[in-house]
């Protein structure tokens, strides 16, 4: 299905993006995916500073129907491998009254588009293996597991929280 949504780069100076990307990610979080409770006030509150103060944050908003519909939020990085940048899509989601219309490829394929621009080498991404709508998503937008040698295996996404 076409996307019938307008994509946007983030602008944390223009309030309605700002309102926009708390309540997108505030609902992912509230979902099954995000880990089913609502974000912590402070945490929404600190936000778009904590993010402005990185000079590695890229976002691309979804607006659709003239609501927010879709976020996608990355990261740059670095492939040492390759020696060039990547960026790293940290969250995606599309709203629950916006799913099946193309939103999310529409996202995945705006961060392509900015990374390349930005001389990335690759987009890079983890999913929770039960999300099967995502992960059918992210193969069709060409994404594959990660693995430098079969015999190793594939990749694994760890974290150590403090």
């Amino acid at each position: 299905m076409q996307a019938d949504a307008r994509i946007v780069e983030v602008d944390l100076d223009n309030p309605m993006h700002v309102a926009a990307l708390r309540a997108l990610l505030d609902e992912y979080a509230r979902g099954p995916e995000g880990g089913g409770a609502a974000l912590p006030a402070d945490a929404l509150a600190r936000l778009p500073q904590a993010l402005a103060d990185s000079r590695c944050y890229a976002g691309w908003l979804a607006f659709a129907d003239g609501a927010p519909a879709g976020l996608l939020n990355g990261f740059l990085g670095v492939s040492t491998f390759r020696a060039m940048p990547l960026l790293n899509v940290h969250d995606i989601v599309v709203s629950a009254r916006f799913r099946r219309r193309g939103i999310g490829q529409a996202l995945l394929a705006a961060a392509e588009a900015g990374a390349r621009a930005r001389g990335c080498c690759k987009l890079t991404l983890e999913v929770l293996e039960g999300n099967a709508p995502a992960i059918a998503a992210y193969r069709k937008a060409g994404f594959a597991p990660y693995e430098l040698d079969p015999a190793m295996g594939r990749a694994l996404f760890f974290e150590k929280k403090f």
